[in-house]
Formats: C-alpha cells, sequence, structure tokens
C-alpha cells in the first residue's frame, strides 16, 4: 500500500516512514499542506496520515477540502491534542481514525489496518479466496494445513490483488502503489514479487494471471 505522510517534524516523519515501509508499505513525505496536495495529484494513495498543525495552515482544514471535493482517501490525523472536543472535530470533519502524539508505533500500525480493512469492508484481517487463506496481520498464506510466509512487499502486492480478484492491474498502477518516490524501482521489480507469490500459491486453486502488455490479475483456475 502507498501513504501519504504529512508531518513537518524531520525526525518524527523519518521515524514513521522508516516503520512503515518495514511493513512493506510506499510512504512519501510532505512536510508542508501545499507539497501534500502536490503528491495527491501525482499518485494514488490508500491511506494519509496528517498532523494538524503545520506551517502552511491546519490539516483539519485541508482534511474538510478533501471530504468537500468528494475524495475520500482514509485519514488518521496526528496531533499533540489530547482534548475530547478535539478529537470530535477532527472525526466531524471526516478524520476516519486519530492517535495522539507521542504515540507507540505499533498503536499507529495497527490503527492503520484497522481503518484501511474497515474502508475495504472486512471485518478481519484473514481473507478467503479459491483455496488459500491469506492472513494481512500475520503475514501468512495458507494452502491447505501449510503455513507459507510472506516477505513485506509480496503482503503488500497479494493484498492489492485480493482486494479486486479478476481486476487486472497494469504494472505502472502496481508500482505506484507498492514504492515512494524516493524508491528505486528496477524495471523488473513487478515480475519478481509477482514470481515469488506464484510459487507461494502453488497448490492452491488460485492463479496469478499475466495479460501480456496489459498487467495481471489474481483468478481461480
Amino acid at each position: 500500500m502507498r501513504f501519504l505522510l504529512v508531518e513537518d517534524s524531520d525526525e518524527l516523519a523519518k521515524a514513521v516512514a522508516m516503520r512503515l515501509a518495514l511493513d512493506g508499505h510506499g510512504v512519501d513525505r510532505a512536510a508542508t499542506l501545499s507539497e501534500a496536495a502536490e503528491f495527491l495529484e501525482s499518485a494514488p494513495y490508500d491511506l494519509i496520515l496528517l498532523d494538524i498543525s503545520l506551517p502552511d495552515g491546519d490539516g483539519r482544514d485541508f482534511l474538510a477540502r478533501e471530504r468537500m471535493a468528494r475524495r475520500d482517501t482514509p485519514v488518521i490525523m496526528m496531533t499533540a491534542s489530547a482534548s475530547v472536543s478535539d478529537r470530535i472535530s477532527t472525526l466531524d470533519r471526516g478524520a476516519d481514525d486519530y492517535i495522539t502524539k507521542p504515540f507507540d508505533f505499533a498503536e499507529l500500525q495497527a490503527r492503520c489496518r484497522a481503518v484501511l480493512r474497515r474502508h475495504a469492508g472486512a471485518a478481519d484481517s484473514r481473507r478467503h479466496f479459491a483455496g488459500f487463506t491469506f492472513d494481512a496481520l500475520a503475514a501468512t498464506l495458507t494452502v491447505g494445513d501449510e503455513v507459507r510466509e510472506l516477505r513485506a512487499r509480496e503482503l503488500r502486492l497479494l493484498e492489492i490483488l485480493l482486494s479486486r480478484p479478476g481486476q487486472t492491474y497494469s504494472k505502472p498502477h502496481l508500482i505506484d502503489r507498492l514504492f515512494s518516490f524516493d524508491e528505486e524501482v528496477s524495471d523488473n521489480a513487478i515480475e519478481v514479487y509477482i514470481g515469488r507469490l506464484r510459487r507461494k500459491l502453488e497448490g492452491s486453486g488460485a492463479r496469478l494471471e499475466t495479460l501480456r502488455g496489459v498487467g495481471y490479475r489474481l483468478i481461480p483456475e
């Protein structure tokens, strides 16, 4: 998944981005609201982590403008204020969740997972499809009685493909969803991860199909 982190503290932004990258997410960082707007015009994002107090404005106003424009990318607000009135105000403006600084990174990761599940309409972290079970929280894929571990980027790629089985995803789209602007992506990066996932899906009733010149899709055999 690709996240946009809007945070003016270099130290906090670096720590959050590094932690989320370890989970296989691509993270772009904006230090101001104007930078955030430019990023949102340039790429699709699965989740926005948005600070309230930024050098060029209030993150809540930015959020309100996003919702007025009918853009529904999930947003988790980050703020140093712990007052109930602030939390209510933020949620009423369209935030999907709220976390108070300083926060534990494990809690932030859990909130990200929960918001993404709700946005996808999933009740828990496990999905069943064509003879395998995918557990995003445990980072595993189970075929029969065999539990197969997924590396972070494999996990995120399968998460995308499994969100809409049968839908074809082009290579540029998958790159946009998996990698940040700062990452160097080789020409065959997606093919490498697709190949690894194919091996881990062996024995299930699912297949990763390549549509030459078009993209990839997950389908039942």
